[in-house]
């Protein structure tokens, strides 16, 4: 047994033994369940720093795009058969089956990195929120069967570089935070 496949059944061997858990890493893994703290996130991004918000906005999304993208091409790339399909002991808790063919990378983790790793760059005391749900989100992924331990890695590794990529881009661009100047009150023109 390699040694991916031990850590998979370390992790994956916890499912099936409460049903409360298995609920939880179901919710976890479901891409809504991201949306409104999402929502929340962007709201306080515009009430915030809005000019931030209005340039660095589609980047962030951009990245996010290309890294899902990105993602799933390479999963044909590799073609490696996911866990719950390859490996006759792995539990599988997602109704329905285990997902499509392919697991590496786990895009779940792609986007999540992708998406931390570009606010983080930008904000860094932000990584304290950010990595954490990232984390979590990983875990969830060998948890319920859908992906191997590197599966999840590698998917950190490639949407980190992109997230990281675009923030650090749009850092360098210099309107993106530039102040405006305050027009002085009575100021003649010449």
């Amino acid at each position: 047994m390699s040694l991916d496949e031990s850590l998979f059944y370390a992790i994956n061997g916890l499912a099936g033994q409460s049903a409360l858990a298995d609920r939880f890493f179901l919710l976890i893994v479901n891409r809504s369940t991201l949306y409104l703290p999402a929502a929340c996130a962007i709201v306080w991004w515009i009430w915030a720093r809005r000019r931030e918000a209005f340039y660095g906005g589609p980047l962030l999304a951009a990245s996010v795009g290309l890294a899902d993208f990105l993602g799933g091409q390479l999963k044909w790339v590799f073609e490696r058969v996911r866990p719950c399909r390859a490996l006759s002991q792995a539990i599988s808790v997602e109704p329905g089956g285990c997902g499509g063919l392919f697991s590496f990378p786990s895009n779940h983790a792609v986007n999540t990195a992708a998406a931390a790793a570009f606010i983080q760059v930008l904000y860094p005391k932000a990584g304290w929120i950010c990595w954490p749900i990232v984390a979590l989100v990983g875990f969830a992924r060998v948890y319920v069967g859908a992906h191997y331990v590197t599966d999840v890695l590698g998917g950190w590794l490639i949407g980190g570089a992109i997230g990281a990529g675009f923030a650090w881009l749009l850092l360098l661009w210099p309107a993106f935070r530039k102040k405006p100047v305050p027009q002085a009150s009575g100021a003649r023109s010449s």
